[in-house]
């Protein structure tokens, strides 16, 4: 399943597949979502499987909000732009294939007449997955946003990855557990479930213990997301048995999210720079919104995850 060619040029077929000698990795030109990573020396898919009864993505790109705006709409520069989808619209766009090797695949967004109805910015989003030159079993997630405008760019971008979790007959996602190296306890605040915003006011405390963090119990994603206000530079599921079952490493991100749905048999772990609304808004202003980014004209940003698995 290898592919060796070196493709510069619009590549139309709608998944892109690369592989090396521990994973077949698979990026759909739909949103440059990373749906499918398959551990050849387990013989087990480690990406869930978007079960349209649970939840229908695997790892959606968040761009360019994360989370909810309030009310769907928001201002800039006194006018108002509608954003009714959660988590902007990337996760929902083609984006062109403009790279393809043995080791990588980079896919390129770029704003159009249908983007600036919502989001009034011209920009360029590179989107590249690919395998760590020093771990076989790792995959780098890279993100190259590029403000094409001659005035400051506004905008939050998130990764979204689900890895299915149970992975073996006779397991239960409550047997797992999720870790944070490092820290001692985790600090997160939850979401009114009805409207996706945050209560912003009141945040909740898991103490973690040293080498297992915590337990993943059955009602832990009864009230959606945990959603970190600050950065988590690692966060990791571990195994029953506590061996590191998924790590990702997401230095230089603001903000975090962990999530699942209660019936689901998958964890998310969710590097975000920026997030949702917090609940109470009256409107959204762009220039004040939670944790938005600020990107002068023909300047770019750059961020990137690694997950190993």
């Amino acid at each position: 399943m290898s592919d060796k060619s070196n493709i510069n040029e619009n590549v139309t077929n709608d998944i892109q597949v690369m592989e090396n000698e521990n994973l077949v990795v698979k990026v759909s030109d739909k949103g440059a979502e990373l749906i499918s990573v398959y551990d050849k020396s387990i013989e087990k898919e480690r990406i869930w499987c978007a079960d349209d009864k649970v939840w229908n993505r695997h790892a959606p790109l968040l761009f360019p909000f994360v989370g909810k705006i309030t009310d769907g709409h928001y201002i800039y520069k006194d006018n108002e732009y509608e954003m009714s989808t959660q988590h902007g619209f990337a996760r929902d766009m083609t984006f062109t294939c403009i790279e393809k090797n043995e080791t990588k695949i980079s896919h390129k967004l770029v704003s159009n007449a249908e983007t600036k109805e919502k989001y009034p910015f011209d920009f360029e989003l590179i989107v590249t997955h690919e395998f760590d030159e020093n771990n076989t079993r790792a995959l780098k997630v890279s993100w190259q946003i590029i403000n094409k405008g001659n005035a400051e760019m506004l905008y939050s971008i998130g990764g979204h990855p689900g890895f299915s979790c149970p992975l073996y007959e006779g397991e239960k996602r409550s047997d797992y557990y999720v870790n944070f190296p490092g820290l001692s306890t985790l600090k997160y605040k939850l979401l009114n479930t009805q409207k996706g915003l945050l209560y912003a006011d009141k945040t909740y405390e898991l103490p973690l213990t040293e080498d297992l963090g915590i337990k993943v119990s059955e009602d832990m994603f009864d009230k959606d997301a945990l959603v970190v206000d600050e950065p988590l530079c690692v966060m990791q599921i571990l195994s029953p048995d506590g061996s590191i079952f998924v790590s990702l490493e997401c230095e230089g991100f603001t903000h975090a999210g962990i999530w699942s749905k209660p019936e689901g048999e998958f964890i998310c772990l969710e590097p975000w720079v920026g997030r949702t609304d917090n609940d109470g808004l009256e409107k959204c202003i762009l220039e004040e919104k939670a944790g938005i980014r600020k990107l002068d004209a023909n300047k770019e940003e750059n961020f990137s995850y690694t997950i190993t698995f």
